[in-house]
């Protein structure tokens, strides 16, 4: 087919171009799946011109471990078909990492390589760009104007302890006494920061700041949807997010994160997805960012700003002479009535469980702190078992849907009638855009309480599963937080109705998307089970495993069940272990406790002089440790990482700096948060086993990410030590096994090491 040959013609165009570029098996194979998964897809209109019967869509899933380039995979595959068509090219991807990987090195050396050139841009969400309207108002000290953006300060508190209510008096006054003194310094920094834009010194990118804003202070001033009237705006001309917005116009490649691409499905800001080739890179995020994107939350503990609506609209009625078919101030009293009640009912069940009463001090055994409250700890979490509201909450839920759905529908009648006057009267546009800003800054808030609400209210269809519904409280400075949540069980089947259906042609792709030796496991969770579309393979990796790599799992004699002997039985083969480390090593616990308990150790006895090459997350920025453990490295000495989870994936630690990773325990990733609790629930409802179907498919990935910070190129030799015999022992572990690298596998029991066939 001409399309699959311009293609896979353009791969090779790359291999013999690129300075210092080869191309490998896995790479080559990645290239000529994308070539001809893609080269009959039909965009747009549908149509597919002089090659009918084609199939319409194309999806290629591809798990490409670490070496195999499948950045330069795709990119010199499906560039060259969308530019052949006339067509737009959309790449996502999960960390900032991989973005200014894609815009600082991998697409200006393809550019350059590639027969036919391209543009390309970073695309970012509208709230990393300042509002210029709001920053002029709020630069000139207008406490007026400031009352607009600022958010609730002090929360009310329902908690009707004596303790609960002087903490809440006392933080309550002192907010407004440093409410003052902030905004006359944020005053100073917006001042600066108009400057700055006016002389040409910033372009309005929060990330471009010389030092980046912390969200408090920026978000006032951010650009957001609910307070934008775009063109209608006098500000308009000079807009750092619309200038943003020309430019991704005229680029042909648009770089994105995922949860950016997903936030704005229906909203026009990037291409439409059946009209564009879309790669997903860090694909194995998807489920999660999409399990975010379409959860809905709700403070009932703020509604201050519900004083403020009536106001508002009474303003922007007035000078619309417009009158509101409805009496807002009732409906802001009557929804305000209601989510106290419901902050009332919610506390009331808050307050009874043990761990309300540890966190806020007033358990037994503990010592009270200072005004009753304690700011250390988790937040207590509160979940509705089936997603079941008790009965007498439903009424309170009622009346809060109601009302901030009629608020909703003033709102959106002001706002739509403040558009065409501006459109319509061009010289009054300053004002029009200056009021909806009074509605756009207090709509987000309603719609988010509208849109819980809705949820909270929703059963669940026969035989589908219900929705996680739970309760999230804390204390934060003095004050107790109390926030209500509501979100789908099953990402994937949300993502093929808001994505997949729509999309012609993508490349969904990650060097951890098997696990436990199959797909499976991620087509659900992405929503591609089942979709004809879809073709998955998993591309040959460059590396020699089993000649570069050891996996050896120690035979404990404690049963890692048995939390305490296990640890202690752990920690010293551990410790004797780390005194082989010569260069680089990697030791990544399960807990924060267990990585303390490890850190005292090498403060003491037989084990201290390892603590000067220990490196352990927390001590300082990820930054600052990656770059001193570098430095001990290439001066010849040891370094020894410490580690949680998230330096389990995404650390790029080649050679010497990482020979051996020690995995002190298998990463279960148990259902602990209220979501996977509700799907596992609903799991044992219908007789199925979550342990197999949630819990070991996502230890089994992350057992994946852990043991790829071994080896980073075709040169690398390292060791993974894992301590947990489970691996080997139980069938689940087995089937973890299945899903790694075919590194060469060993036993160790008592010192003695014997090869194990995998």
């Amino acid at each position: 087919m001409a399309r699959e040959a311009l293609a896979l013609a353009a791969f090779d165009h790359v291999v013999s171009h690129a300075p210092g570029f080869r191309s490998r098996p896995g790479q080559r194979e990645m290239a000529a799946l994308i070539a001809h998964t893609l080269s009959g897809v039909s965009l747009g209109d549908g149509s597919v011109s002089g090659e009918a019967g084609l199939p319409e869509r194309g999806i290629a899933v591809v798990q490409a471990g670490t070496g195999v380039g499948k950045s330069a995979a795709y990119v010199s595959t499906v560039i060259p078909l969308a530019l052949a068509q006339q067509k737009r090219v959309i790449i996502s991807t999960a960390t900032v990492a991989l973005q200014e990987q894609l815009i600082a090195k991998d697409l200006p050396a393809l550019a350059a390589a590639l027969p036919e050139s391209f543009t390309y841009s970073l695309a970012k969400g509208r709230g990393r760009y300042v509002c210029r309207l709001k920053l002029d108002q709020l630069s000139g000290g207008d406490a007026a104007s400031a009352d607009l953006f600022e958010s609730d300060d002090a929360s009310e508190t329902t908690d009707a302890s004596a303790s609960g209510i002087a903490a809440h008096t006392v933080a309550s006054a002192a907010a407004s006494a440093r409410a003052a003194e902030r905004w006359g310094e944020r005053a100073k920094v917006y001042a600066k920061w108009t400057e700055q834009l006016d002389g040409g010194a910033w372009d309005g990118d929060r990330d471009r700041l010389d030092e980046p804003p912390e969200g408090e202070l920026w978000s006032p001033v951010a650009a957001e949807r609910h307070s934008c009237t775009a063109r209608h705006c006098p500000s308009y001309n000079s807009c750092s997010y619309y200038q943003a917005r020309a430019k991704l116009a005229q680029s042909q490649v648009i770089v994105v994160n995922h949860d950016l691409l997903l936030s704005t499905l229906g909203l026009h800001a990037l291409p439409a997805p059946e009209d564009c080739y879309l790669v997903f890179d860090e694909a194995h995020h998807l489920g999660a960012v999409a399990q975010g994107q379409f959860s809905e939350s709700m403070d009932l503990m703020r509604s201050q700003w519900l004083d403020r609506l009536p106001r508002a609209v009474d303003e922007v009625a007035g000078a619309l002479q417009h009158t509101p078919g409805v009496d807002v101030a009732l409906l802001a009293r009557e929804m305000k009535s209601a989510q106290g009640e419901l902050a009332r009912l919610a506390m009331a069940r808050i307050g009874a469980l043990p761990a309300w009463a540890a966190l806020t001090g007033r358990a037994p055994s503990r010592t009270p702190a200072r005004g009753g409250f304690d700011a250390a700890g988790a937040p207590v979490v509160e979940r509705f078992e089936g997603g079941a509201l008790p009965p007498e909450w439903m009424e309170s839920v009622s009346l809060l849907h109601s009302r901030a759905s009629a608020l909703l529908k003033v709102m959106e009648a002001l706002a739509t009638q403040l558009k065409a006057n501006a459109r319509d009267n061009p010289g009054d546009a300053a004002r029009c855009a200056r009021l909806y800003s009074r509605l756009g800054v207090l709509a987000p808030r309603l719609q988010h309480a509208q849109a819980t609400a809705e949820l909270w209210l929703q059963d669940p269809a026969a035989g589908q599963p219900p929705l996680a519904k739970w309760l999230e409280a804390g204390i934060q400075h003095g004050l107790v937080t109390l926030t209500a949540h509501a979100c789908p069980l099953q990402p994937g089947s949300l993502l093929r109705h808001q994505l997949w259906n729509k999309v012609r042609a993508a490349v969904v792709t990650s060097a951890s998307l098997v696990t436990c030796g199959g797909f499976d496991h991620f087509l659900h969770e992405s929503g591609l089970a089942f979709d004809d579309a879809v073709v998955a393979r998993e591309v040959q990796s460059p590396f020699d495993h089993a000649r570069q790599g050891r996996l050896v799992v120690v035979q404990t004699q404690a049963d890692p069940k048995d939390v305490e002997a296990y640890s202690r039985e752990m920690l010293d083969a551990l410790m004797d272990d780390l005194a082989s480390v010569q260069r680089g090593a990697l030791v990544l616990f399960t807990s924060k406790a267990l990585m303390r308990r490890a850190q005292e150790l090498l403060e003491r006895g037989l084990h201290r002089e390892l603590r000067d090459k220990v490196l352990a997350q927390g001590e300082a920025s990820r930054t600052q440790l990656l770059r001193q453990h570098a430095e001990r490295v290439e001066a010849g000495g040891a370094s020894i990482l410490f580690g949680l989870q998230s330096f389990g994936e995404g650390l790029d630690l080649p050679g010497e700096l990482c020979e051996w990773v020690f995995i002190t325990k298998l990463p279960f990733a148990s259902p602990s948060d209220p979501v996977g609790q509700a799907r596992a629930d609903w799991l044992k409802a219908q007789g199925r086993d979550p342990f197999s179907e949630l819990v070991v498919p996502a230890t089994g990935a992350r057992l994946l990410q852990w043991t790829g910070r071994a080896l980073r190129s075709e040169t690398d030799e390292a060791v993974v030590i894992c301590y947990d015999a489970r691996l080997l022992r139980q069938s689940y572990g087995r089937r973890m096994l299945k899903g790694l690298p075919p590194y060469k596998l060993q036993r160790r029991v008592g010192g003695v090491l014997t090869d194990v066939s995998a």
